[in-house]
């Protein structure tokens, strides 16, 4: 019997989960079904409960509603609980169990794709919301030599280093606190982007030898990473990779198996231009 998975969000006319999973069972022999299932805004856990009936065996999750699935879940794997919103479930019998890869899939395509070390190197990290948080944990855990992070609302930037404080050596303020020096990774986790925003940065923190990394995708080269260009930065990334990443992890979560991502961030990868 096929089992059967899907993406939940809203909207999903962008999703490319089907496209990847499909890609993923093809690779790996597996049977399995992938669908995308735009739940209403105030409908998240009804269509959950749908799913199941349905006899699913795991979603992913996307905007608007990680925090919905992590409140949800029964059970709640460690990332899940750091990052206090959920981007995969996985249903066991009558448990619901939380994960969170976002993060996993940040550092592994950082590292393993595109070949740049996070061990010992200064970060800096533009956003304290969801997205962020999803992600320091596996930042910290890669050993930086120190993660910076930047947010308009400086108390949510601080909330996010007294959090982590204890996993690795973090400082946190606003904008107007980004003084002179270079950072090794910038990564751009706020929702500018999205519409064709720039956050109030000075080529001054970039280091030409660096990577700017925006967690958008699809959508050529943002006001970031045209920022980070113009200021002489040789590697810029959107986050296609992270996508595909992050999706892998949960395919070998629920499968067993790990597909290979290469071919697939080659792609739906979108030149930056």
């Amino acid at each position: 019997m096929t089992d059967l998975y899907a993406v939940l969000g809203n909207p999903l006319g962008h999703t490319k989960s089907p496209l990847i999973h499909a890609a993923f069972a093809a690779q790996t022999g597996q049977d399995l079904t992938y669908l995308a299932v735009e739940a209403p805004l105030d409908g998240f856990a009804a269509d959950v409960a749908a799913f199941r009936a349905r006899g699913g065996k795991g979603i992913n999750i996307t905007a608007p509603f990680k925090v919905e699935a992590f409140a949800l879940a029964t059970e709640r794997r460690q990332r899940a609980l750091f990052a206090g919103a959920a981007n995969a479930l996985k249903f066991e019998g009558e448990s619901i169990i939380a994960e969170n890869f976002d993060g996993v899939g940040l550092v592994r395509d950082i590292q393993h794709n595109l070949c740049v070390p996070i061990r010992g190197r200064r970060i800096l990290l533009l956003g304290a919301g969801g997205a962020a948080r999803g992600v320091t944990l596996p930042i910290l855990e890669a050993e930086p030599a120190e993660l910076t992070i930047i947010n308009r609302t400086v108390s949510k930037a601080h909330a996010l280093r007294r959090q982590f404080s204890s996993c690795g050596r973090i400082v946190s303020g606003g904008y107007a606190d980004l003084g002179p020096g270079t950072f090794d990774l910038v990564i751009n986790a706020t929702s500018a982007s999205l519409r064709g925003e720039l956050p109030p940065i000075a080529d001054a923190i970039f280091t030409r030898a660096g990577l700017a990394y925006d967690f958008v995708y699809g959508k050529g080269l943002t006001p970031f990473l045209r920022k980070a260009g113009q200021a002489g930065v040789d590697r810029l990334a959107d986050g296609v990779g992270m996508l595909v990443e992050q999706a892998a992890e949960a395919f070998e979560w629920w499968r067993g198996v790990r597909p290979a991502t290469g071919s697939m961030i080659g792609k739906i990868t979108v030149p930056l231009v």
